[in-house]
């Protein structure tokens, strides 16, 4: 099967990027097909152990840094300052490492629900303030979140993983505003169900996204002159978004009577 490769816009440069949780899965394919690209690739691992393998991908410019996102602010800070003293400068800062938890709200662990929120939360959040100061320095870059479509929609069985998720989203929404005047866009990304690594059993292998194009598509939305807030991936995960909005829609209208409702009434004249 022939493999999905973004090309780049006649002209332009090769970017760095730091891009977080490259093990495998999308992360992974993001960061091969930057490398291919010609590229420079500042990636993220847990395991120090898998470091060569990932720099002998594009040694001199594929980098390999052990972290995790459940780290404090203050080792968040460290790790994306080495990230932008080997890459020389980060453009592009890629939040994609996080997990799914799974189990009903009333029956999740406190412990499991802080693992849950400091993973795809707060993980993501601190990273992004410690890069922030570079960013606004050069005065350019690109910040890509990656939601899922449980971060737009949720779903009984996974509402921690929602609320990380939205928390995820929210963010997103914001900086974009806070951002855009200082030259540094926001995309969030929402892939349906893809075939990455750590997928629950019973869907491995079914699910219909490649990473190798939902990779692409991504460099595509990064490569844009007006990247998206919001990027979906997959049919599914399109019609899920289409689909809430319907419902969302609906429900406003039918129940516009009563929203509008709340005003104080002007005193009658007399």
């Amino acid at each position: 099967m022939r493999r999905e490769v973004a090309v780049m816009a006649p002209g332009a440069q090769p970017r760095h990027w730091l891009i977080t949780g490259v093990s495998g899965g999308l992360g992974r394919a993001l960061a091969e097909q930057v490398l291919e690209r010609g590229g420079v690739v500042v990636g993220t691992l847990r395991d120090q152990r898998q470091s060569s393998t990932f720099e002998a991908l594009a040694p001199g410019r594929a980098f390999a840094v052990e972290l995790d996102t459940t780290d404090g602010p203050d080792v968040l800070a460290d790790r994306a300052a080495q990230a932008v003293r080997l890459a020389g400068h980060i453009d592009v800062l890629v939040n994609n490492a996080g997990y799914g938890l799974v189990g009903a709200v009333e029956e999740v662990g406190e412990d499991e629900l802080r693992h849950q929120m400091d993973t795809n939360s707060f993980g993501p959040l601190r990273l992004i303030r410690a890069l922030l100061p570079h960013l606004r320095a050069r005065g350019r870059g690109h910040l890509v979140n990656i939601s899922s479509i449980a971060g737009f929609r949720g779903q009984a069985g996974l509402g921690l993983y929602n609320a990380s998720k939205f928390a995820l989203e929210g963010l997103s929404e914001a900086l974009k505003a806070e951002l855009k005047p200082l030259g540094i866009a926001v995309t969030v990304v929402e892939p349906g169900g893809f075939r990455l690594a750590g997928t629950m059993r019973r869907f491995d292998g079914l699910q219909p996204g490649d990473p190798a194009r939902g990779a692409a598509a991504i460099i595509t939305a990064v490569e844009a002159a007006d990247p998206p807030l919001r990027l979906p991936l997959g049919a599914d995960a399109h019609r899920a978004v289409r689909g809430k909005l319907t419902e969302i829609a609906r429900e406003l209208d039918a129940w516009e009577h009563v929203s509008v409702s709340t005003a104080f009434e002007s005193p009658v004249a007399g």
